[in-house]
């Protein structure tokens, strides 16, 4: 069972929440049988099988062993149509257009992301804002859906919002690559308002999906439980936004051309938009 869209009312009052807090967390969006489908493509992939004959952007593991660090395998939508039939699916854009009031929402990037359980608990991904990687090719109203593909806990290492962050502007103080949370977090405080950092922690069952802000600061601890903590995260941009003057979409490794459907999937178009 998923979730349908809220009344209209209570719509409000989630982008109200949003626009607070720089996070939103949606119960349950996407069909038990699609994530099933799903789970046997993220393994095909990861054995460095490609249904589509493209491969995902960068060096991929084609392995079978499960993984002994993080794996982030970016644009592996392109690589397979059930997850680019994940990644577009049409209630993940319904709730971004619910959340932003857009008209238009599009993916433009996606990340395949599965945290090992290590008993050492060493794999974590630094506090960051997801600006501070757009920046030099992207600009306006830019945000990210990350989709549970199984079940999160305060054990396998959640995702963590620090609430209303997303006022304190572009800080680049961030690094999605550092496992020192601690450093991050000093560093971050420094340049921000050092006594509002509240952290909420994104627990979800699988299938549902939290939105934040292109500028809310967000990591996450080592995954501690006995299994992978295995999810997408879905790069979006609404009609608000685009490449900074003088940016071809070559020019950035991660980013793929907004006229290529494949790559760049339209997941809300308002009735009437062309």
């Amino acid at each position: 069972m998923t979730a349908s869209l809220l009344s209209e009312s209570d719509q409000h009052t989630a982008a109200a929440d949003f626009a607070r807090d720089g996070f939103w967390i949606a119960p349950p969006l996407i069909p038990a049988e699609l994530l099933a489908r799903v789970r046997t493509r993220i393994d095909a992939v990861y054995a460095g099988n490609y249904e589509t004959g493209i491969p995902p952007l960068g060096p991929p593991p084609k392995r079978t062993q499960p993984p002994t660090a993080l794996v982030k395998i970016d644009n592996a939508h392109r690589s397979d149509r059930t997850i680019l039939e994940l990644i577009s699916h049409p209630a993940i854009g319904q709730w971004a257009s619910a959340l932003t009031s857009a008209k238009f929402v599009q993916v433009f990037a996606t990340q395949l992301l599965i945290k090992p359980p290590l008993p050492e608990g060493q794999v974590s991904v630094g506090w960051h804002q997801d600006q501070e990687y757009w920046n030099p090719a992207l600009e306006g109203e830019l945000f990210t859906a990350w989709v549970a593909i199984s079940e999160v806990t305060e054990n396998s290492g959640p995702m963590r919002f620090v609430r209303g962050s997303q006022h304190w502007g572009l800080l680049n103080s961030g690094d999605f690559f550092s496992s020192n949370l601690d450093a991050l977090k000093y560093s971050i405080r420094e340049k921000s308002d050092r006594n509002s950092w509240q952290e909420v922690a994104a627990v979800m069952p699988p299938g549902a999906v939290s939105f934040h802000h292109n500028l809310t600061v967000h990591g996450s601890g080592p995954n501690l439980s006995t299994a992978a903590r295995v999810s997408f995260a879905i790069h979006l941009r609404t009609d608000k936004s685009g490449l900074r003057e003088g940016i071809n979409w070559r020019d950035v490794n991660y980013l793929n051309d907004f006229a290529d459907p494949q790559g760049c999937p339209v997941c809300y178009r308002a009735a009437g938009l062309q």
